[in-house]
């Protein structure tokens, strides 16, 4: 789950971390109010106006402006909000922006006497370590700072079960060459960034750029949060940060209706219940000469309700032009997944497309039986191979 920047922030500041300032506004009234209690905070005239979607690289796709006034503000703010933001990170049709962050202006001595850094903090799940990755050359993508300047790209792993360590920060600092009353600053910086990381059970906590100003401020100027799904559970006030509107749509109904969905490029749509088998089944789909058009796990106690939703989500995809529902009754039973597509049907209508069921295990013989005596125009297959040669043929 993402953050917005805005979020992100505020769960640093509660760690100590010295943040960017700002107000969050959802209109250009709110916009212009809140400019007006920035410039009263900073006795600055200018703020930074920037749009609050979960895609990176905003600012190429002027969703980040200079505000010197309070009518540039407006004009500025008018002009972002509602505006579909195309970054690199987004699709072609871009991101509706909802909100706009009012932020002081961090570069008060303008940008050439301040230096910028890139810290982050993931899993290295190689090594089971957490790891800080960090770069003098701050403001520029990581995948850009990797490709240019590849020597310029420090790590440090921190073993999870000691945290990180005083002179782990002290070999941060020393490498981005942060010196005098900074240093310090740097070193309480990295020690709330890595305590937010860890609380609040975050996949990733990415900073970029941060900001060694010219008073010696330690500053995130920007902030990237993306949350572990697996434990929101026991984070329900951050749960309750989520924002559906930056989500897919098909992926929000999917996660409501408890299916696992993730959609792909393919036009073959998947139903399996089953990490692992729907894993092995795009795999053999793909050896066959098809290009699966999702990942679709209906679980391990999916009922006929939730099989014809998993139906209803696939068939959503244009792209979509033949159906693989391949189910390992183990814990499911066939019957019940055969109900399902049966009760699809009939809700749904004439599928467009043909599907191929696949229904091995428990209840397999009745499932067949089921399917059988509906009518209903289903190919049928027995081997995993058979079943991903014929949808390939139907596809093709």
């Amino acid at each position: 789950m993402n953050l917005h920047e805005y979020q992100s922030k505020e769960l640093l500041k509660k760690n100590g971390v010295d943040v960017a300032e700002g107000i969050v506004a959802n209109t250009v009234e709110e916009a212009v109010a809140a400019a007006k209690v920035m410039q009263e905070r900073t006795k600055r005239n200018e703020v930074i106006v920037k749009a609050q979607i979960h895609a990176g690289g905003r600012g190429k796709g002027g969703g980040i402006k200079l505000a010197h006034n309070l009518d540039e503000v407006k004009e500025k703010a008018g002009a972002i909000l509602g505006m579909q933001l195309i970054t690199p990170q987004t699709s072609a049709a871009g991101k509706k922006v909802n909100k706009v962050f009012i932020q002081e202006d961090a570069y008060y001595d303008g940008p050439s006497k301040i230096k910028e850094f890139y810290i982050s903090i993931l899993l290295n799940r190689n090594t089971s370590k957490n790891i800080i990755m960090y770069s003098t050359e701050g403001g520029m993508e990581i995948e850009l700072i990797a490709e240019k300047t590849p020597h310029l790209i420090f790590t440090e792993e921190v073993d999870p079960f000691l945290g990180l360590q005083d002179y782990q920060c002290r070999t941060i600092a020393f490498n981005l060459k942060v010196e005098g009353v900074a240093y310090g600053n740097m070193l309480k910086f990295l020690k709330g960034l890595y305590k937010t990381y860890i609380d609040i059970d975050a996949a990733l906590v990415e900073i970029n750029p941060v900001l060694n100003t010219t008073d010696d401020r330690i500053l995130a100027v920007d902030a990237k949060v993306r949350l572990d799904d697996n434990a929101l559970f026991r984070h329900p006030d951050l749960l309750a940060m989520r924002d559906l509107t930056e989500e897919d749509p098909t992926d929000v109904e999917a996660g409501n209706n408890k299916l696992n969905y993730v959609k792909l490029d393919g036009n073959v749509g998947c139903m399996v219940n089953g990490a692992g088998l729907a894993m092995a089944t795009m795999d053999i789909i793909q050896l066959a000469g098809g290009e699966p058009a999702n990942f679709l796990d209906v679980g391990g106690t999916a009922n006929a309700e939730r099989i014809e939703k998993a139906f209803q989500i696939i068939l959503k995809d244009p792209n979509v032009k033949a159906i693989l529902v391949n189910i390992f009754g183990g814990i499911v039973r066939c019957d019940r997944v055969a109900q399902g597509i049966v009760d699809a049907y009939k809700s749904i209508g004439n599928i467009p497309v043909p599907i191929i069921v696949r229904l091995q295990g428990t209840n397999a013989v009745e499932a067949k039986q089921l399917i059988e005596a509906s009518g209903l125009k289903v190919h049928s297959a027995i081997q995993l191979q058979e079943a991903a040669d014929l949808v390939t043929m139907l596809v093709k």
